[in-house]
């Protein structure tokens, strides 16, 4: 996924936009929180942002160089090898 995001002089990065490889744009309403979290569900470390888009509470995930959302797949869609039926988006 892309993501469209302000670095400002400090370093500090605050995402503005997903994008999902579909083409639609998503804005983000607010940032709520980032902090050095692990992603429960697949796995990996990173900064975990907790954001708003349209409403909804979503955590975004920055392990640099990638940008994922944790996504909830029901049990027969997704992958056998990602526990709790999520994948990395």
């Amino acid at each position: 996924m892309d993501v469209v995001a302000n670095i400002d002089v400090d370093g500090r990065v605050t995402p503005l936009s997903i994008r999902w490889r579909d083409g639609r744009t998503f804005e983000i309403d607010r940032v709520h929180e980032a902090i050095r979290r692990a992603s429960t569900r697949v796995g990996g470390t990173g900064i975990r942002y907790l954001v708003t888009v349209h409403g909804r509470d979503k955590y975004l995930f920055f392990e640099d160089p990638r940008w994922f959302v944790e996504e909830v797949v029901p049990e027969n869609e997704g992958s056998a090898s990602l526990a709790g039926g999520a994948r990395k988006r």
